[in-house]
């Protein structure tokens, strides 16, 4: 089982550290994603600089792998402990890559993907809460957080197991934890029109830049 358990991890770590945003960005207009627009190397980023196109294959790949290495973990028959490890691992993949010195961003839809495998109904009614709330404010860090702030209600009241419920909430903070930084930034330049703590004004609702850029 000890092996079974390494594996798991590395297959995580691996899964999480391919950096999607990087590759999409280099093939499709050969820059640094980490180098353009936020810096981040991540869904709206690859959205705003890139390409909604572009930026929506890089969020669903991003989920798919959080969802794939946790899959795996379960197939591997780990005790569930093991397989919330495992989704953790694959969330410090994309945030901290080894392919790419450990510089990576800041694992929202990874997140999203493991959730997603645990809580199914659960995180499709938060989903749908975070899409109208980016729609009208263009503001995916507040969207983020009021799509999920009730997200571990929903999975006690659907699953009552008290260790996804609190797994739904380690997980999150942990992610949370990694944009403290960059909303530092934003608190700093609050004052400026071009962002918004609340409503992003900088950019439209599909979050592609505006004409005037």
């Amino acid at each position: 089982m000890a092996g079974l358990i390494v594996l798991a991890m590395v297959i995580g770590y691996l899964l999480g550290s391919i950096p999607f945003a990087y590759i999409v960005a280099r093939l499709v207009k050969g820059v640094d994603i980490r180098k353009v627009g936020g810096g981040n190397m991540g869904t709206v980023n690859t959205m705003r600089e890139i390409g909604t196109l572009p930026g929506l294959g890089v969020f669903f790949a991003d989920m798919a792998k959080g969802a794939l290495a946790v899959l795996i973990a379960q197939w591997l028959g780990l005790h569930l402990y093991w397989v919330f490890a495992v989704g953790l691992v694959a969330v410090a993949g994309h945030n901290w890559p080894v392919w790419l010195k450990f510089r990576g961003g800041q694992g929202l839809a990874t997140t999203m993907g493991v959730l997603a495998v645990f809580s199914p109904i659960p995180f499709a009614i938060c989903f749908g809460v975070l899409l109208v709330v980016v729609i009208f404010t263009s503001n995916v860090r507040l969207s983020a957080v009021a799509g999920f702030l009730f997200f571990p209600l929903l999975v006690w009241l659907f699953y009552k197991e008290l260790d996804v419920t609190l797994y739904s909430i380690a997980l999150p903070v942990f992610g949370l934890l990694r944009t403290i930084p960059r909303f530092r930034k934003d608190v700093a330049k609050a004052g400026d029109e071009k962002k918004g703590l609340i409503i992003d004004r900088h950019y439209t609702p599909w979050q592609t830049k505006k004409k005037s850029d």
